[in-house]
């Protein structure tokens, strides 16, 4: 039997123009700064067929980069035609409202990822999923922090906003329509700790809908881990900080995880 395959998601994260990598959640001021459509095209050109597109500064309430984004996204897609091997965008950052919705659709995303943040407007967020309830455009962002006293709680990156147990999101989001989750335990993102499996292993235990993992990652074995969660509904991993610092390469990293 074919062993399964974890999709691969490099993640282009833009901040006032240029690609960065957040920490913890946060934006620290002290991040490497690259070319965006240098760092997707990269990627593009290693044999990804996702691209994570994300506006953090959507994200953290400081102004957008829905420009940027657009040229990053066409560069890909340009790219992507000439080599007939398509690739897929996904966009997130900020996305909670009808205004940074309308922003991210305007970039003909393949999905859309809805930050948890839009959990504290749940009639929006219910009319949105039944609008696209037809479709595989939207998945639910769920970030989460470990509380000693509640459990994983569902939180906004860049926030103070903190809402249900994540056991009572999923609950509510299930009924209401959801069709795949971007799980991220916010103090592993970008620490290159380790991925969060503890919240991926909850997470998995109460959904039947498709996972995908995001945040932590460090190296090949934790790539090896999480394919051995496919069987239980993962479906796939963003990747960010480990590519940018050369934990491993792209190429290595597809071998890996069954997509080369």
């Amino acid at each position: 039997m074919a062993k399964p395959i974890l999709e691969l998601l490099p993640a282009v994260d833009i901040s006032e123009g240029y690609a960065v990598r957040p920490v913890g959640g946060t934006l620290s001021g002290g991040e490497q700064r690259l070319d965006p459509v240098k760092a997707a095209l990269t990627w593009v050109k290693a044999g990804a067929r996702w691209i994570h597109l994300v506006d953090l500064d959507l994200a953290f309430g400081r102004g957008t980069n829905t420009d940027v984004l657009a040229e990053v996204a066409a560069a890909v897609r340009a790219e992507s035609a000439r080599s007939s091997a398509p690739v897929r965008i996904q966009v997130s950052g900020g996305v909670r409202n009808a205004e940074s919705l309308e922003r991210a659709l305007s970039l003909n995303p393949d999905r859309v990822n809805v930050t948890s943040a839009a959990l504290a407007d749940s009639a929006w967020l219910e009319s949105i999923l039944a609008r696209y309830a037809d479709s595989d455009l939207l998945a639910l962002g769920l970030d989460a922090r470990y509380d000693p006293e509640r459990g994983w709680v569902t939180v906004a990156r860049g926030t103070d906003w903190s809402g249900p147990e994540v056991a009572e999101a999923l609950a509510w989001l299930e009924s209401v329509g959801v069709r795949r989750y971007i799980v991220t335990d916010v103090s592993k993102d970008g620490s290159l700790a380790g991925p969060g499996a503890e919240l991926l292993d909850e997470v998995l235990a109460q959904t039947v809908c498709r996972v995908v993992a995001s945040g932590g990652v460090a190296s090949l074995a934790d790539l090896e881990k999480l394919r051995a969660m496919v069987p239980y509904g993962l479906e796939g991993v963003v990747l960010g900080k480990a590519l940018y610092v050369g934990n491993f390469s792209f190429e290595r990293a597809l071998e890996v995880a069954g997509s080369r």
